[in-house]
């Protein structure tokens, strides 16, 4: 509700200076392009061309691809506090996609956030990230779209948003306030591994738009290293993205630049964290295909990052083995139901994977469920959408399955399960209730 209150003050407040607006006045934050030298996109995989390599890096399908048939054809749900937006068809059909865009047109999408017709975009596209692109990058990402990305008839579907909600031009306003515009600018002072890594996830890679905070109106508290917030965990649609600053207990400030890139690349470093959710789709979609190169330029950045604390446990260290078969053995079945529910629960639909202690496979596939960053936060949500929803991991490294056990538990059951979960292997007692549960399934319709 917050946003919607938000976005109708900024009508009342644009309505004002309506004029202003109309005529320009309110025109983003523009800086300088820098010379490209150090942050250009030059080596790509032998399978795949730069503008494609772009395309990964900047994780365009995760939007706009809904059936893996027809690519980039959009028609993504994306649900918002005001109602739901539909991505766009960005094939280069000439009727219903991009096929008649310019160059410059297509830049000034990524660059302003405004379409070939004017209208704004709604900041649920990362232009405020992918303006920081090199014109050279955009110029490959172009030329993919318009050439090798197949064209695709397939009408855009009109978001269903209230009429009063739907208005466009206060966006302007919002610009104004919030955007800065222009390519990355190279830090002179840091090495080109480290401006490599930055003007990824500054940029392409987006990282800011699920790990940075944001305020009232949605704007990105944070930019870059320079402000305070950045990458310092946000909630978003019932799921947490954690802490990613150098810090050593709530960030991933005790990760060595080796383990950020098998994480990116493989979604699992067994110990720390396993990525599920939005970060499993990233994994899957964009981070394996980066270059060994580009990986590590981003480890070597989000170690650059200034720590931010929250002054709670690290989530990396909660927990020991606790087996549960022996409390369980020779007592009646209705006895263990009734008495010691969450161990019941565990029994039955965990332990086949994460063994009897919670250890886990000897290999990490099943992984442990204490020293584990999602089961040791203080934030159950995560714990509960994987529980509800399972996780789906494609990988060059192999798939990762865990069925969504929400199809047959009650929220009653899953809310019991994540506090059993928690209180034995993580930082205490979640203390969720079924109405809790009840919200979170809400959020997937």
């Amino acid at each position: 509700m917050t946003f919607r209150r938000t976005l109708l003050a900024i009508i009342v407040l644009g309505a004002a200076g309506v004029g202003a607006i109309v005529s320009g006045m309110w025109a983003p934050k523009t800086v300088q392009t820098p010379k490209e030298a150090q942050v250009v996109t030059s080596q790509v995989p032998n399978t795949m061309s730069r503008g494609e390599y772009i395309a990964r890096m900047s994780d365009c399908t995760a939007c706009h691809t809904t059936d893996a048939d027809k690519p980039f054809a959009g028609g993504l749900a994306m649900p918002l506090p005001m109602g739901t937006l539909y991505s766009t068809n960005i094939t280069p059909d000439k009727e219903t996609g991009i096929g008649n865009y310019s160059l410059d047109e297509f830049k000034r999408v990524l660059r302003e956030g405004i379409r070939q017709d004017g209208s704004r975009l709604y900041p649920a596209m990362p232009y405020t990230e992918y303006t920081k692109l090199s014109n050279a990058d955009i110029e490959a990402l172009y030329d993919y779209f318009m050439h090798t990305v197949k064209p695709i008839h397939q009408e855009n579907r009109h978001n269903d948003i209230p009429a009063v909600l739907s208005m466009r031009w206060p966006l302007a306003l919002w610009n104004w306030m919030f955007h800065t515009q222009g390519a990355y600018q190279v830090n002179r002072e840091e090495s080109a591994e480290w401006n490599r890594g930055a003007y990824l996830v500054q940029g392409s890679t987006h990282c800011g738009t699920c790990h940075t905070p944001r305020g009232l109106a949605m704007q990105s508290v944070a930019s870059d290293e320079t402000k305070s917030g950045f990458l310092g965990g946000a909630d978003l649609a019932g799921w947490h993205a954690f802490n990613i600053t150098h810090d050593e207990k709530s960030g991933i400030g005790g990760w060595s630049n080796q383990e950020i890139v098998q994480y990116l690349k493989t979604g699992s470093v067994p110990g720390k964290a396993q990525a599920a959710g939005p970060m499993a789709e990233a994994v899957e979609h964009s981070f394996q295909y980066l270059s060994n190169s580009d990986l590590y330029a981003i480890a070597t950045y989000l170690r650059s990052v200034p720590g931010v604390s929250d002054d709670g446990a690290s989530r990396f260290e909660q927990g020991s083995a606790k087996a549960q078969d022996v409390q369980l053995r020779g007592l009646p079945v209705e006895q263990v139901r009734k008495d010691m529910p969450g161990a019941s629960l565990y029994m039955g639909n965990c332990s086949v994977c994460h063994d009897a202690d919670g250890s886990g496979s000897p290999d990490g596939y099943y992984p442990s469920l204490y020293h584990n960053s999602v089961v040791g936060s203080d934030k159950p949500g995560n714990l509960v959408q994987v529980i509800l929803h399972g996780v789906k991991r494609h990988t060059a490294e192999g798939n990762v399955m865990m069925p969504a056990f929400g199809e047959h538990l009650s929220d009653e059951e899953i809310a019991t399960l994540t506090n059993f979960l928690t209180a034995t292997y993580g930082q205490g007692d979640a203390h969720l209730k079924a109405s809790d549960i009840k919200a979170y399934r809400s959020l997937g319709d």
